[in-house]
């Protein structure tokens, strides 16, 4: 018995022939664990055990508290398709509030099963990472039955067959409903928002203020502003685009909220908005009284019709028809720069076909289709039933606003009784598009951070005029409607405290090295930084400043390796560990101690995101000059070349007069300007190494299967 166990948990199963295709009943008794790892400070832990088959969990066993010897006694049953694919067993030290501890984990292999016959097994825990560590064992007892033999249950093939029956039954139905949500997703227009400012809202705290925010639903679209504290005229200056859909109404409802942290939220008041009562192409001014209580809302709404978001056949390709394709570019031309400056560009997506996607139904198949996100934009492809390789042959077309967006694909399998299941994404800059190249696409996990199994084929083309792109650069960035809240994850705070240092070892090393020229550890390096110093300091004019870095940049464009190496020195410098362990739901415990650590994660929480905003902005700015998005270089390098020539050719006192005029007649030319940065814009368009990662296209070997792919790296 301990023999089979070492081999399961050494990782090389024992040979055996290839079974034959069919589906198998997996029935597994998590019997105790045996001198389990140490993980808590009191010399004991708080174990228990997942089950992953596929990459996907699929059995989460109970806890047992302060104890290295835990008795489950839990059985589970399984439908398997395939044995090739082996169970991953981990055991993890439960941590309430933080992030669950690894205790070791074994691989229990399929194939070397003995069929119709109960098997005990002992699984020896390893930590790749420490392989020499001594992390106790799992007994367990495991029954390995073909689903056509004698001893399978009659009642599992009814089950089966009625299922069968009724997924064949509401095919057509389904395949209809996706088609009129299809249609729905199209969008005839723009909707543009500015949130200006409440007036003598009602009052909803002891004190006699509120701290209020506001909600906006246009059918299926949600917007939440951000929350103002202690006011009963709150401040907002948001601006966000809503759009207008085929099946649609065109009600604008607005309500708003008082925020109370630990209770929950208390409605102040509600207004509607009638968009067919308003003229298109113009702003209009609105002070909006709140329906069910004082107050008034004011904003600014300009409706703008589009027709550029749709979805076709591959026959049906706007691109590719020769007079549609003129009249495209004509419409981003040169001469066509300054007029409709929204309207950036286009991109054309096909969405061909997928490879190898991972199972989601008992039946050892899916029903995948694909989603297109552009920002808030968002298309969907009709359901391929029964098929791991699904072939959609779908053109979509977007409006692009921003050139610097994100294109995200993201591949689901259609469930009809509960939430789509997830099979893969990836996430394509607009920038990096090779227009009309057929390229494949392995798919990776949630967060981008590992593959998953499948390649999706897709065709892709943008079109977009440069200089509306490079005025659309130094603008706030489209935020999205609806974003995952933060969470607390002491891996992602741990990697944004590493980022951070990062960069101020870096600063440190530039300290470090310009303090040996003073030391004299080089005296060539220290007469030539003394030369250097003189002849700069002596020299030195206000427009060198910008001129200087236009050098920066020339020269590593031509002599920095850095483009090259980016990809390597990223992976080197993330070690991605598996974040569904930081997304463990801990429902078990009662909500009484969670609302004791509502305050201890809000700080965690701000910490993090604080880590990450830091190490974000150091890491934008090393990217802006290692050339990793050519568009932005060379935007930078113009804007320094006229920074450099205006400081060259006009005396200082007349620029800052400029900006000072500039800077105190703004409000008087515009009262509802939001105010903006130029330079923070433009660097929220740069990636941080972090989105450089997320970003990076994964490379495979055409002849390694996806098992073994998704082996190289480890969930």
């Amino acid at each position: 018995m301990l023999g089979f166990g070492a081999s399961c948990s050494s990782g090389s199963p024992a040979e055996a022939a290839t079974p034959p295709p069919g589906i198998y009943k997996l029935e597994i008794e998590l019997k105790r664990g045996h001198n389990l790892a140490i993980r808590d400070r009191g010399g004991s832990s708080d174990p228990y055990v997942k089950f992953k088959l596929a990459g996907k969990e699929v059995f989460r066993s109970k806890t047992i508290h302060k104890n290295l010897n835990p008795v489950w006694d839990e059985k589970i049953t399984l439908i398997v398709d395939s044995l090739s694919e082996p169970l991953y067993v981990k055991v993890f030290d439960y941590d309430f509030g933080l992030q669950d501890d690894f205790m070791g984990s074994a691989f229990l292999y399929l194939e070397s099963l003995e069929q119709q016959r109960t098997i005990p097994v002992t699984l020896v825990l390893k930590d790749p990472q420490l392989p020499n560590e001594d992390l106790g064992s799992l007994e367990l007892a495991v029954t390995l039955t073909p689903k056509s033999s004698p001893m399978e249950d009659p009642r599992d093939t009814a089950t089966m067959l009625l299922r069968r029956s009724w997924k064949r039954s509401t095919k057509q139905q389904s395949l209809r409903l996706t088609e009129v949500h299809r249609k729905s997703q199209l969008w005839r227009g723009i909707v543009s928002i500015t949130l200006i400012e409440g007036r003598n809202l009602t009052p909803m705290d002891p004190n006699g203020l509120s701290d209020p925010y506001a909600k906006f639903r246009l059918g299926p679209q949600k917007y939440k502003s951000k929350t103002v504290s202690k006011t009963l005229s709150p401040q907002w200056r948001e601006q966000f685009d809503l759009h207008l859909y085929e099946e649609t109404g065109g009600v604008l409802e607005i309500t708003v909220w008082d925020k109370d942290t630990g209770r929950r939220d208390d409605f102040i008041g509600r207004c509607q908005l009638d968009l067919s009562t308003l003229t298109k192409e113009k702003t209009h001014h609105l002070e909006l009284p709140l329906e069910e209580s004082r107050g008034v809302l004011v904003l600014l709404v300009t409706l703008t019709a589009s027709a550029a978001v749709s979805i076709a056949d591959l026959s049906l390709t706007p691109l590719e028809d020769p007079e549609e394709r003129r009249e495209i570019l004509k419409r981003y031309g040169v001469r066509k720069s300054l007029s409709n400056l929204r309207d950036v560009g286009i991109v054309q997506v096909k969405v061909l076909r997928a490879e190898g996607l991972m199972v989601a139904d008992v039946t050892g198949k899916s029903d995948p289709f694909c989603v297109l996100e552009l920002n808030n934009d968002r298309l969907q492809t009709h359901t391929i039933y029964k098929n791991l390789n699904p072939e959609w042959n779908k053109v979509f077309t977007f409006n692009v606003k921003d050139v610097h967006s994100v294109l995200e694909v993201s591949v689901f399998d259609e469930d009809r009784d509960r939430s789509a299941d997830f099979l893969g994404k990836v996430a394509i800059p607009l920038l990096n598009i090779h227009n009309g190249v057929q390229k494949a696409y392995l798919l990776k996990n949630k967060e981008l951070t590992a593959p998953t199994k499948g390649v999706i084929y897709l065709e892709m083309e943008v079109v977009y005029n440069t200089i509306k792109a490079a005025l659309k650069t130094v603008v706030p960035a489209e935020q999205k409607y609806v974003e995952e809240e933060p969470k607390v994850s002491k891996q992602l705070l741990q990697q944004n405290f590493n980022r951070v240092k990062r960069c101020i070892m870096v600063l440190f090393s530039y300290g470090t090295y310009i303090n040996s020229c003073f030391e004299w550890e080089s005296s060539q390096r220290s007469i030539t930084a003394f030369i250097l110093f003189v002849v700069v300091v002596w020299n030195f004019e206000l427009y060198m400043l910008p001129l200087g870095l236009v050098l920066l940049l020339v020269w590593n464009y031509f002599f920095s390796s850095g483009r090259e190496t980016a990809e390597t020195s990223m992976e080197a410098m993330f070690e991605w560990e598996d974040v569904e362990e930081d997304k463990e739901e801990k429902d078990s415990e009662p909500k009484g101690f969670m609302d004791k650590l509502y305050a201890i994660q809000d700080v965690f929480i701000s910490v993090q995101t604080a880590l990450d905003e830091v190490a974000s902005f150091g890491e934008r700015l090393k990217n802006t000059f290692n050339w990793t998005v050519p568009f932005l270089s060379w935007l930078a390098i113009t804007a320094l070349c006229l920074a450099t020539l205006l400081l060259y050719l006009i005396p200082l006192r007349y620029l800052v007069l400029a900006w000072g005029v500039n800077k105190f007649t703004k409000k008087l030319r515009d009262p509802y300007m939001i105010e903006n940065n130029e330079l923070l814009d433009f660097l929220s368009r740069v990636p941080s190494d972090v989105q450089m990662m997320q970003y990076r296209e994964l490379r495979a070997d055409p002849g390694q299967s996806p098992n073994k792919r998704r082996r190289a790296y480890p969930s």
